[in-house]
C-alpha cells in the first residue's frame, strides 16, 4: 500500500475518530466512574457507609481502565488495519479486563479494609488483629492464582498441566523446607489456639516478655530489658506458655516472723487485724484471704499470708504490695511487737575458782 493511500481522505478521518474517541475515554472515565458508583449507590438503596469507601477506593483505578479499555475497543472499530473481531486484540482486551477486576479485588481484600469487620459484625466470627492479616494474605494469594489460571486459558494454555507440575514440585519443595513447613503450622497452631495475642505478657522457657508480632514463621517477643526476641512457631508451639496477661488476679504470699519473745495473745491480734486488713482492702481480691500462725521456726513464731490483689498490672500490684507492707509495719509498731531477726545467743554461767574457798579460810 503506497504513503499516498495513507494520507488520503478516508484514513485521515478515520484516524481523526479514533483518536478523538481515545482522547474522550481517557478525559471522561473519572467521570463515568464516578457515575457508574452513584448509580450502584442508587440501586442499593443505601447510604454511605465505611463498605461502600472502601469498595470506592479498591475499585475506582480499576474501572477507569476498564473504561479506556472499551474506548479502546471502539476506537478500532475506526483502525483501518485491524479488525475488532481479531482473536488476538479480543483475547488482550478479555485479559485487560480480568486484570482490572482482579486489581479490585485484591485492594479490597487488603488487611485495612471493611470487608471483614463487616463480616466479623454480620456472622458473629470475632476476627482478631491476628487473623485479619492471614485472611488477608491468603485471599489475595486466591485472587492472584485464579485470575492467573484465567488469562492463561484465554491465551490457550492447558493450567491443568501446570497445576500437576506444581504437586510434584511442590513434594520436593516440602521435603527441602521441612522446618520451614513446621514453622507454618506451628503458627497455625498458635494462631488457632491463641495461647496468647498481640500485647499479651507471656513466659515460656525460651524467653519472657511481651508479644510484639506473629507470622508464619515466628513470634517476636520484646523482654523487659528491651531487646527483641523472634522464636520459631514450631519450638514455641511444643512448649508450655504462661500468659500472665490472662490472669484475673494477682497473687501474694510472703512469711511474717515474729520473735519468741511475743507473747501469745499478741500474736492473735497480729493475725486478726492483719486478716481485718487484708479483708477490707479495697485493692485485695476478698474470695481468697489466709493469715494463719503456721509454725515454728528457728528464729521465731511464722505467720503465713496468702492473698490475691485485683489488679493484674504490674506496676499498681507493686503499689497495693507496698501499701499492705506499711500497714503491717505500723501494726506491729502500735503493738511493740518486733521482726525475728536471725541471731544466736551464748549463755554463760559465772563458776567460782575451786581454790576461792581455801582462799577465803586462810584470810580468816
Amino acid at each position: 500500500m503506497s504513503w499516498e493511500a495513507l494520507i488520503s481522505h478516508e484514513y485521515l478521518l478515520d484516524f481523526t475518530i479514533l483518536l478523538t474517541i481515545l482522547v474522550l475515554f481517557f478525559f471522561l472515565r473519572k467521570y463515568i466512574t464516578k457515575y457508574v458508583f452513584i448509580f450502584l449507590l442508587k440501586m442499593g438503596g443505601r447510604k454511605l457507609n465505611g463498605f461502600f469507601n472502601q469498595l470506592h477506593a479498591s475499585f475506582s483505578l480499576p474501572i477507569q481502565g476498564i473504561i479506556l479499555i472499551a474506548g479502546a475497543y471502539i476506537a478500532v472499530g475506526y483502525f483501518p488495519f485491524l479488525a475488532q473481531s481479531n482473536d488476538l486484540l479480543i483475547h488482550i482486551l478479555k485479559s485487560g479486563v480480568i486484570f482490572m477486576i482482579s486489581w479490585g479485588l485484591y485492594n479490597l481484600s487488603s488487611s485495612s479494609s471493611a470487608l471483614f469487620s463487616k463480616i466479623n459484625k454480620k456472622y458473629h466470627m470475632n476476627i482478631d488483629e491476628i487473623l485479619i492479616p492471614l485472611f488477608s494474605r491468603a485471599l489475595r494469594i486466591v485472587i492472584i492464582a485464579i485470575s492467573f489460571s484465567i488469562i492463561a486459558q484465554e491465551f490457550g494454555y492447558d493450567v491443568n498441566g501446570f497445576v500437576a507440575g506444581l504437586g510434584i514440585g511442590g513434594l520436593a519443595f516440602a521435603l527441602a523446607a521441612k522446618d520451614a513447613l513446621a514453622n507454618m503450622f506451628g503458627g497455625i497452631i498458635i494462631i488457632t489456639e491463641k495461647p496468647f495475642t498481640i500485647g499479651d505478657w507471656i513466659l515460656t522457657p525460651s524467653v519472657e516478655g511481651t508479644v510484639e508480632d506473629i507470622s508464619f514463621r515466628s513470634t517476636k517477643v520484646r523482654t523487659f530489658a528491651q531487646a527483641l526476641v523472634t522464636v520459631p512457631n514450631a519450638t514455641l508451639s511444643n512448649e508450655p506458655i504462661t500468659n500472665w496477661s490472662k490472669m484475673g488476679k494477682r497473687q501474694i504470699t510472703f512469711n511474717l516472723t515474729l520473735a519468741y519473745e511475743t507473747p501469745r495473745e499478741k500474736i492473735e491480734t497480729i493475725v486478726r487485724q492483719v486478716e481485718y486488713l487484708l479483708k477490707n482492702h479495697p485493692e485485695i481480691h476478698p474470695e481468697t484471704i489466709f493469715v494463719n500462725f503456721d509454725e515454728y521456726k528457728e528464729y521465731g513464731a511464722d505467720i503465713f499470708l496468702y492473698f490475691f490483689t485485683k489488679t493484674t498490672d504490674w506496676g499498681k500490684y507493686l503499689t497495693v504490695k507496698e501499701e499492705i507492707n506499711l500497714h503491717i509495719y505500723d501494726l506491729l509498731e502500735s503493738e511493740n511487737v518486733t521482726i525475728a531477726l536471725p541471731a544466736q545467743r551464748i549463755h554463760m554461767e559465772e563458776q567460782k575458782p575451786a581454790d576461792a574457798g581455801m582462799f577465803e579460810r586462810q584470810i580468816q
